[in-house]
């Protein structure tokens, strides 16, 4: 078994924003010290990290200073450059590992990954141009979801098709950008396991929850999710195959549709997740501290869920509920510190723990 980091090392964070904040704050309950590393001026994790540098991904000389002064690196988001994440593996551990950096950056790559373990995705195919989006619809049909296969997030970068659409126009919405073609899924409800492996090896997985999205952000998550015993046993072995077969370390996210065929996987996310804030109030060790624990190499929490919990994200002006939100009982406020609420901003969110009724 490879030896713990020792406490008072320091964590490089890429990515400043509310993942990375919570992960510094998990991290220096553990002892160690964080230093992100984020283009934008005053991000949130910069609120409680020990320190920030402040540079573009193309600068290779912060990345090479900001190497130095880490003992392992991990990251909030996927869409870090190449180009920077070669440099940085080649002085400093990179966890979780490169290969679900490809894999997650690319929904074509991630979809023909799962499908190539055996797991279900809704079909797609591969949009280069115009000409394939035609092949494409004429054989997954209508409704369906043509999405950029890079950079897309909170229902970004994606737009409907129906019958009556356009394909040209559709695909100058996404600026001729390569492209894949989803077809729809029929599903009762999505859910998410959010899952780790640990340096020796070990998995844990919490609970699944229960998500709720509205306008492609996700609003709400509840545990325990509508799942017969079968299925949650599914939802998790199905998360630990995606773990081994990418040797993975530290905390994902796995989303899949609950549909009469069984778990469908609709993606995956290399870091800690929205969808896993509930951990917070609902476990001992929640997806925060899992992840430190994982790359620096200690053994796992068990995951186990003591409470039942309403995860709900605070979206641009809900911030104007924070007086109400801050009389209810068994309501903890979390909020990221970001100085201004725009539409569709994640800008905090709660975990209402649910009690049995007497």
């Amino acid at each position: 078994m490879t030896d713990p980091l020792p406490t008072d090392s320091v964590i490089g964070i890429l990515g400043g924003g509310q993942l990375g904040r919570m992960l510094s704050v998990a991290a220096s309950r553990l002892g160690y010290r964080c230093h992100i590393f984020e283009p934008a001026a005053n991000p949130p994790a910069a609120h409680v990290a020990e320190t920030v540098t402040n540079a573009p991904y193309d600068d290779a000389a912060a990345l090479a200073d900001f190497a130095a002064c880490v003992d392992v690196i991990t990251y909030e988001f996927e869409n870090i450059p190449t180009s920077a994440l070669d440099l940085l593996e080649s002085r400093r551990p990179i966890r979780p590992g490169r290969e679900a950096l490809r894999v997650s950056q690319d929904r074509l790559t991630e979809k023909t990954f799962l499908n190539d373990l055996g797991l279900q995705t809704a079909p797609f195919a591969d949009i280069p141009d115009l000409a394939s989006l035609r092949e494409a619809l004429d054989r997954i049909g209508t409704p369906a979801i043509l999405k950029t296969r890079r950079f897309g997030y909170d229902g970004k970068g994606q737009v409907r098709i129906d019958a009556d659409t356009d394909p040209a126009a559709a695909l100058s919405e996404l600026a001729d950008a390569p492209a894949i073609l989803e077809g729809f899924v029929s599903f009762s409800h999505e859910i998410s396991v959010i899952a780790a492996r640990g340096l020796s090896g070990d998995v844990a997985c919490f609970d699944p929850g229960e998500n709720v999205h509205r306008d492609g952000i996700l609003r709400t998550t509840t545990v325990p999710a509508r799942l017969s015993s079968a299925q949650r046993t599914d939802a998790i072995l199905i998360a630990s195959r995606i773990l081994e077969a990418m040797d993975y370390v530290g905390v994902m996210g796995v989303e899949l549709f609950v549909t009469p065929r069984g778990l469908v996987v609709n993606e995956i996310a290399p870091r800690v997740h929205n969808s896993g804030h509930w951990t917070q109030q609902g476990c001992t060790v929640d997806q925060f501290e899992q992840h430190i624990r994982a790359i620096a190499g200690w053994p796992l929490g068990d995951g186990r869920r003591h409470a039942d919990v309403v995860m709900e994200n605070l979206i641009g002006h809900d911030l104007d509920r924070l007086p109400d939100l801050a009389r209810q009982p068994d309501t903890a406020i979390h909020l990221y510190g970001k100085a201004e609420a725009r539409p569709g901003r994640k800008m905090g969110h709660i975990n209402r723990v649910i009690r049995p009724t007497p």
